[in-house]
């Protein structure tokens, strides 16, 4: 099938992931520009942060519902802390009762009865004045006398006190019957005095405001009594009776009581105690049921629920502003430890970005599945809401990213979310350790997952640990023994099935909008009936099977040192895909046809050669092999020279005295940076070299892999990769084994696998194979000699 049409067939999947993959490319080149990495990566922790702030915390936070007594509860209410209500109706009863307990606040006025004598004596001095002038007549007088006492007076009484101020005893007398009459307490009211007194009293002195010592308050009297006690108090004057009793009717109306209720300052101790009365409070616990969803709202639940949600609004912000600190410190923290600390740990900014997409995405899934759990708990009231958090996918996301990036990727997200899942399941510790544990477990049984089997098989093993962590936690919450731990149990065996169902259906997903290339990804990659290899086998059937066997050296040389055995493998199938549009210019796709590099000029043809490494590039590009394969097919050469052609050139400029560039004969590059992109290399320098080998024995081929790993070594092929000498002493042990198997030798057949016919027909055909060594003795010395030395210097024996 040709290319043409396999892409094609692959651009018609859906409308949908093209349109993504469109957004998705739109965004990554925005962020490519390394001067905006930084700012973009925060502008992503930021709002990652804000979004997964409003998804954790709880919703009644934000959401001031308000339920009254006899409404019909939306949904399940948990306290998801522990609360102290006030308990409202006996809190009021025990205000109530103290205002009511609160003394009655009287002021004591101790100058007046100075202030009676002060006003008779200005008027009686007034009148003494009057009397002098003779001005004692008419109306005007009268109404200055009646302001002086500060009542009305008629003509009689003045007539009277005219003629009694002639008496020179009058103001002495007057101060004696006055300070007699105030030695006792005059009320207002003696039965409501005796009522204030039986309840308590507190005396202020009218004029300090500051209370009295405690006295005896239990003789007074009323206005009405003190007025009539000075009416019937003797007073020796020289006037007669009748001008004297006007003076005493004069002098009683003056008579106010000294000893009065101060209602404004009643009024403030009793606020005062009031005020000073606590709430009564009653604790509400974390997890505790408030109402169900369906019930029927009582007093006691209105009264939890309203102090709840009453919550002043700066208290929510300051809630949310402390969550939101919260998340940016679990995710800037971890990820700056990582980046310094754990060598593998380099996610690019796609890996940023798909990492902020799966952790809001998991979070909403979350949320949405912890609603769906409290509306079951009304339609099965016999499972405990918190029995279905263990069917929940808490691993998926973390063996989503074990798939699609790395283990330490992995172990840091999973470390990241799991405290905030917590907080989000009400500040559960449970959860906290139920995802990271599941997280865990899920993600190393994906570690090399080479078929898709390799995700159920790890669900299998989440449902291991999710059972025994639920037992664990039935157990400690000593309710082992009851039908709940069957629930829990059955619910965490089928979570860790649940966690692979999601994780197989979401890979497609994200491998066609963000085009990476996972195990499973490599597994149809490696089919070789794949469009790519089907035109490579057609059009250049040496390069395919070169490549055939430059995977199989390669995955042997991957499982020795642990590196990824399939992607490795797959990336020798597609490394010289490139030679698909000019196969006859590369020798193993002649068969003893005509050579073109004949007429060729040496930097023609390294330019040719050099060129299928950026044309396969391009084919990798537009077939979709994603970015590691990629990567591989453009390090697969490294910057390695074209020795040939390079001695050809100077064997043609030392006749025309020209100069000639190594650099022009050298790959691009750059050089591997991976350990599956220096195997390729290295398999593939040796499986070319091993077929020019006459004799290829088990010494020579040794020989020869030893040093064809030996001159890429010390060419500086292999600087910048991971490979280690133990590990390029383990590759040799690996291409030996392959090696040998391909051209192992065979013995000779005692006859011949057909004759010839008389007539002239075939003659017997050899096996290639079984040629025998026919190399000299020293051919073979000097082959051991030059492996051997190989060996030393690349620190093996």
């Amino acid at each position: 099938m040709p290319i043409e049409s396999g892409n094609k067939d692959r651009e018609t999947k859906g409308s949908l992931i093209l349109l993504g993959e469109k957004c998705l490319a739109s965004v990554l080149e925005k962020i490519s520009d390394s001067r905006q990495e930084k700012r973009c990566r925060f502008i992503l922790l930021f709002f990652t942060a804000l979004f997964i702030t409003f998804i954790i915390i709880p919703s009644y936070q934000f959401l001031a519902v308000k339920y009254k007594v006899g409404d019909i509860a939306t949904s399940d209410i948990r306290a998801t802390q522990d609360y102290f209500i006030e308990d409202r109706l006996l809190t009021e009863k025990k205000r109530s009762e103290a205002e009511a307990a609160s003394p009655f606040v009287y002021n004591y006025n101790s100058a007046a009865s100075l202030d009676l004598v002060r006003r008779l004596e200005s008027t009686i001095a007034f009148i003494r004045r009057a009397v002098e002038r003779d001005e004692t007549a008419g109306d005007g007088f009268r109404q200055n006398v009646g302001h002086l006492l500060m009542q009305d007076v008629s003509g009689r009484e003045v007539a009277a006190l005219v003629r009694l101020v002639a008496d020179q005893s009058l103001q002495m007398e007057l101060g004696r019957i006055s300070t007699a009459l105030y030695q006792q307490k005059i009320v207002e009211d003696n039965k409501q005095f005796g009522d204030d007194r039986r309840h308590g009293l507190v005396v202020r002195d009218l004029e300090t405001k500051r209370d009295i010592a405690a006295g005896d308050y239990s003789l007074y009297m009323d206005a009405d009594e003190a007025r009539t006690a000075l009416l019937g108090k003797k007073l020796a004057l020289s006037g007669s009776p009748g001008d004297v009793a006007l003076l005493k009717g004069i002098v009683s109306r003056m008579v106010s009581p000294n000893l009065t209720f101060d209602r404004e300052a009643t009024e403030q101790l009793k606020h005062e105690a009031r005020s000073a009365t606590r709430p009564v409070l009653f604790q509400v616990k974390r997890g505790e049921m408030i109402v169900r969803v369906g019930e029927r709202v009582t007093q006691e639940q209105a009264t939890k629920l309203d102090s709840i949600f009453e919550s002043r609004g700066i208290q929510r912000f300051f809630m949310g502003v402390g969550i939101f600190g919260l998340v940016l410190v679990l995710f800037y923290f971890p990820y700056r430890f990582a980046l310094k600390n754990i060598r593998k740990f380099n996610p690019s900014t796609k890996d940023i970005l798909l990492l902020t997409l799966m952790t809001i995405g998991n979070f909403i899934v979350l949320k949405i599945a912890s609603v769906v759990s409290t509306a079951m708990g009304s339609l099965f009231p016999f499972i405990d809401t918190a029995d279905y958090y263990y069917v929940f996918p808490f691993a998926a996301s973390v063996i989503i990213v074990r798939i699609i990036l790395n283990s330490e990727v992995a172990l840091v997200y999973c470390a990241v979310c799991a405290p905030l899942l917590g907080i989000m399941f009400n500040s559960s510790l449970q959860v906290v350790i139920y995802a990271l544990l599941s997280g865990i477990v899920g993600a190393h049984g994906v570690r090399q997952c080479k078929e898709r089997s390799a995700i159920y098989v790890a669900g299998l093993k989440v449902s291991v640990v999710n059972i025994a962590m639920a037992v664990s936690f039935q157990f400690f919450s000593d309710s082992a023994f009851t039908v709940q731990t069957a629930y829990c149990v059955v619910f965490a065996g089928f979570g860790g099935i649940f966690n692979a169902v999601c994780v197989t259906g979401t890979i497609p997903l994200i491998e066609a909008l963000f085009h990476y290339t996972t195990d499973i990804k490599l597994l149809e990659l490696a089919n070789l009936n794949s469009p790519v290899l089907r035109e490579l086998m057609i059009r250049a059937p040496g390069t395919y099977h070169h490549s055939v066997v430059v995977g199989n050296l390669v995955e042997a040389g991957a499982e020795a040192i642990n590196a990824n055995p399939l992607l490795a493998r797959v990336a020798a199938y597609y490394h010289d895909v490139g030679k698909i549009s000019k196969p006859l210019y590369f020798i193993e796709n002649v068969g003893g046809g005509e050579n073109r590099h004949d007429k060729l000029s040496p930097n023609m043809s390294a330019l040719i050669l050099i060129s299928h490494v950026k044309e396969g590039v391009e084919l990798a590009r537009e077939s979709r092999l994603g970015q590691p394969l990629i990567d591989i097919i453009r390090q697969s050469h490294g910057t390695s020279l074209i020795n040939f052609f390079y001695q050809k050139a100077k064997g043609l400029a030392a006749t025309d005295l020209q100069a000639v560039d190594e650099r022009d004969f050298r790959y691009p590059g750059p050089k591997p940076q991976t350990r599956e992109a220096g195997l390729v290399l290295l398999a593939d320098c040796v499986e070319a070299a091993s077929r020019t080998l006459i004799d290829p024995t088990p010494a020579r081929i040794q020989g020869m892999v030893q040093k064809i790993i030996n001159n890429i070594f010390i060419d500086g092929q292999l600087d910048e990769c991971e490979l280690t000498l133990k590990n390029l002493h383990e590759i040799a042990k690996s291409f030996n084994g392959i090696l040998a198997g391909i051209y192992h030798q065979r013995i000779d057949y005692p006859e011949p696998a057909y004759k010839e016919k008389a007539s002239g027909g075939k003659k017997p055909i050899e096996d290639s194979d079984s040629e025998s060594a026919k190399a000299p003795a020293d051919r073979s010395e000097e082959v051991k000699k030059g492996g051997g030395e190989d060996l030393k210097r690349l620190g093996m024996s």
